[in-house]
């Protein structure tokens, strides 16, 4: 599967036999610009209330990263509180829609991800990876932190695994690692085992009572009533800290 050149990006949906998969693209390791973002959660949004779909599989272009967070072009371009808040608030919209889904998401998580990438891994209720599924939260060393997925990482993996993640910011931790710590329910050695899995696995999911699947996707995110508040609360601690001079000059030093 080729990945998209397209600057913002690419978003499709094909919906077969009750599943609807949502394939995200970016040409910059399916990184997340903003309008990007504001799409998928409106294709969540949408599915979310289409009676034809009974289970949605998330999942990215091409055979590299799964996604490499978000866009440090637009990071970069942020230079007010209100563009900052804007812009985080981009991956808090996202994961509120797929906290407030009534479907079922189910990852395919085929490469690395990377902040935003791990929030969206941490927000699918099931997910399958493979081998190279290898993920890292590195936003301390450009001088932010992982305020926005924190508490979707936090849900999956428990605390101490956050901390692990966000303190060692300049290390990969492995797909098995993540799967013993909940972000994966299992891995694969390649995408052709991966794919031969998730057919199986959502055809049978999607089979199931619609009403029940609903249902336990309300129970499987009690507790998380506040995030709408809490998510854009955190978008503007890391707005803020996008401002300052470290940030610009650590992201500087990346885009050399």
């Amino acid at each position: 599967m080729s990945t998209t050149t397209r600057p913002n990006g690419s978003l499709y949906t094909k919906i077969e036999n009750t599943i609807a998969t949502v394939e995200f693209g970016h040409p910059a390791s399916n990184s997340f610009p903003g309008e990007l973002l504001q799409r998928l959660a409106d294709e969540l949004n949408t599915l979310s209330n289409n009676p034809q779909v009974n289970l949605i599989v998330l999942r990215s272009e091409g055979e590299g990263a799964f996604c490499a967070g978000a866009s440090f072009d637009e990071l970069l371009a942020v230079n007010n509180l209100d563009q900052g808040a804007v812009f985080f608030s981009g991956f808090a919209n996202v994961i509120n829609a797929m906290r407030k889904c009534s479907k079922l998401i189910v990852g395919r998580i085929h490469g690395k991800a990377v902040g935003g990438g791990v929030g969206i891994a941490a927000a699918c209720d099931y997910a399958l990876a493979t081998v190279n599924s290898s993920v890292k939260l590195s936003e301390l060393t450009i001088g932010i932190g992982p305020f926005v997925i924190a508490p979707a990482v936090e849900r999956k993996m428990g605390k101490a695994a956050l901390s692990e993640m966000t303190l060692a910011a300049h290390e990969w931790k492995n797909a098995y690692w993540a799967e013993k710590k909940g972000l994966y329910a299992k891995v694969f050695e390649n995408t052709a085992d991966l794919d031969k899995e998730l057919d199986i696995f959502t055809q049978k999911l999607a089979s199931y009572n619609p009403e029940a699947l609903a249902d336990m996707k309300r129970v499987l995110w009690e507790g998380t009533e506040n995030w709408d508040t809490l998510l854009t609360d955190r978008a503007k601690i890391s707005g803020r800290l996008a401002l300052s001079d470290f940030t610009k000059n650590a992201l500087s030093q990346f885009k050399k």
